[in-house]
């Protein structure tokens, strides 16, 4: 498959091309049509792929060699996130494990919860996730109720999340929780909880999704689970929400990366198809609307794509701001939904059926509006900046 545009000048190093080469080979192997449909039917990925993932270096490879990782940087991230949606792999919650949970134990965990954790994420033993969203809240954390009482020296977990990526399987979970209720924003703390034995922890649905069926989305119910005080993310409480919109950039430009590795395999799918498909005597590669919608289409995802490697640039330098990245992430999330229906509409008939990978990217693509924050609050926030 042809990328949209050459590498940028920050990925030109030959380290790269090989690191995209190895991933480019492990997620063909890994999400071969027969092995992705088995996925679906049981709504999750196999624990032994994450192990193999683990074992093959896509498991935290921006994390430092000292915690288990491969000393890389959103590079490797980026790579890996853009082979593993290409390859049809949307729903397996890598890159939540590698670019959102693992960097928020190396930003602001002790130097204690770093060895105790990132080396096992690093292998796949620990299966990452955070938890955010709550039955009745979604965008307005400030909002939550699980909580996170103090006793002695453990907290006591109390609450309950829903459509946690990675909830069925993953035994370390960033809880957000108020240890201050009375605080807002500033009594919000990050716990984390290792699930294996902990009493009370309770996992509910692995929800019926219209897309990623292949990844588990799950709720989550804390019924007064003692927690560790040293399992307190960073031992100070009320950092939570700095934690969390701190993060929030590198977060919002990873959904960018998936909507244009979307686009680009969707694009790839249809040019095959209409180069093969006839009507009327002719392909339909032939007929100038054909040409038309597929040269517009290809204009919309490679501008997003280099809009996309400018924001990997400027994260790179450490200069990515919220803004930037709510723009990439509205703008991207919505072009996707553009060129995928338009892409779809060529397949015919086809399009909607569930065995023309076109189908499947039509479902997955439409989450991408949602999660991450809404193409509304994006807009918001963007207008803050007006």
């Amino acid at each position: 498959m042809n990328s949209l545009t050459p590498s940028p000048a920050f990925m030109a190093d030959d380290e790269f091309a090989i690191f995209d080469e190895s991933a480019s080979r492990f997620f063909a192997e890994m999400l071969a049509p027969e092995q992705r449909e088995r996925w679906i039917a049981q709504g999750a990925v196999d624990r032994e792929a994450w192990l193999q993932a683990g074992q093959s270096g896509f498991l935290c490879p921006s994390m430092p060699l000292e915690y288990g990782g491969a000393g890389g940087d959103f590079r490797h991230d980026a790579i890996i996130l853009r082979q593993l949606f290409l390859k049809g792999g949307d729903g397996w919650g890598v890159q939540l494990h590698n670019a959102i949970v693992a960097p928020y134990i190396l930003h602001y965990g002790t130097e204690a919860q770093k060895l105790r954790w990132l080396p096992r994420l690093a292998t796949g033993e620990l299966i990452g996730a955070i938890a955010m969203t709550e039955p009745g809240t979604g965008s307005d954390l400030q909002a939550i109720k699980t909580r996170a009482d103090k006793d002695g020296a453990s907290y006591l977990l109390s609450g309950s999340k829903t459509f946690i990526t990675n909830g069925q399987l993953a035994n370390l979970i960033i809880v957000v929780a108020k240890t201050d209720p009375q605080a807002g924003g500033k009594g919000i703390s990050l716990v984390v909880l290792e699930t294996d034995g902990a009493e009370g922890f309770r996992r509910g649905r692995n929800l019926d999704k219209i897309g990623m069926e292949i990844g588990d989305t799950s709720e989550l119910f804390f019924d007064t689970v003692r927690v560790p005080g040293d399992n307190l993310l960073g031992g100070t409480e009320g950092q939570g929400f700095v934690q969390l919109m701190q993060q929030l950039p590198q977060e919002r430009l990873l959904i960018g990366i998936e909507c244009v590795a979307l686009m680009e395999r969707a694009l790839n799918e249809t040019i095959a198809y209409v180069k093969e498909r006839k009507a009327f005597g002719k392909s339909l590669l032939e007929f100038q609307n054909t040409q038309f919608k597929l040269a517009e289409a290809k204009t919309k995802a490679t501008v997003a794509k280099v809009f996309v490697d400018h924001c990997i640039g400027l994260l790179l330098e450490g200069k990515l701001d919220a803004v930037t990245a709510s723009m990439a992430k509205l703008s991207t999330s919505e072009t996707a939904q553009e060129v995928i229906d338009e892409c779809l509409q060529l397949h015919g008939g086809y399009g909607y059926m569930n065995e023309y990978p076109i189908a499947q990217l039509y479902k997955d693509i439409r989450v991408k509006r949602i999660f991450g924050g809404t193409s509304e609050i994006m807009k918001l926030l963007i207008a803050r900046s007006l």
